[in-house]
């Protein structure tokens, strides 16, 4: 957000966002385990460790297995025939930077690939994108370094403008933010090696958000989870293991 538009609508924005706190239910995170595996051990091993806030934690369903974890595992161990080991650390409300304090704090197994799933809680604590993409540099550092990630695929920020929950002006230019964390995202995975980023096209509306109209429901879910499990099933393993064969 430029500094004339913060300083013109400041106030507005913050009570509009403050407003809609109010009105928003508090929704617990996903119940269910956080850590499991799929497939028999007769299989080739694939580890994914998951990280983010509230849309890796599963906010808005009830399970995790109707959450991201669940769909992406699942999903996951179908395309590849793989056993499909996973863990998730996860915590709602926290932007990038508290992310990567909680993965700091966690004890972390080896992963082959991890997914990241976080950005909107950056849009609400106005952190810059250039300030977010630090923190997200430093969170990859962290997984490379504790958990020999040898991949890292992140989730882009949903699209704000369409959450039934903000008004506007607070949706446009909460939605004009997140693009641009996007944009930024988008172009260092093009650049840096072990990096994707993986869009998820879908459009926002009632009936596939959750009942607080800011966080996904279980079709939103369903379709990243999805999407990001055939990413990693089709462009990153098959990479990762021909790269492990000739070493």
């Amino acid at each position: 957000m430029s500094p004339w538009v913060r300083y013109t609508l400041g106030p507005l924005l913050l009570a509009q966002a403050r407003a809609a706190r109010r009105r928003a239910p508090a929704l617990p995170e996903a119940a269910g385990e956080r850590e499991g595996e799929l497939g028999d051990a007769a299989q080739p091993l694939l580890r994914v460790l998951i990280v983010g806030d509230s849309s890796a934690a599963g906010v808005g369903v009830d399970a995790q297995d109707r959450a991201l974890a669940g769909y992406l595992t699942r999903h996951l161990h179908a395309r590849t025939r793989h056993r499909v080991r996973w863990a998730l650390h996860a915590r709602s409300g926290s932007n990038t930077q508290q992310v990567l304090a909680l993965l700091q704090q966690a004890q972390t197994e080896p992963a082959d690939v991890a997914v990241v799933a976080s950005g909107v809680n950056d849009l609400i604590d106005e952190v810059p994108a250039d300030v977010a993409m630090a923190y997200r540099a430093a969170l990859v550092a962290q997984l490379r370094a504790v958990a020999q990630v040898r991949h890292v695929v992140f989730t882009p920020l949903p699209p704000v403008h369409q959450f039934p929950l903000l008004p506007q002006p607070l949706r446009y230019l909460a939605g004009r933010d997140a693009r641009q964390h996007n944009r930024a995202l988008a172009a260092w995975a093009a650049r840096e090696r072990g990096l994707s980023f993986v869009p998820v096209p879908v459009r926002l509306n009632r009936s596939n958000m959750a009942i607080d109209g800011f966080h996904p429901g279980e079709p939103v879910y369903r379709l990243c989870g999805e999407l990001v499990a055939e990413h990693i099933a089709t462009q990153v393993w098959p990479r990762l293991q021909a790269s492990k064969d000739s070493s």
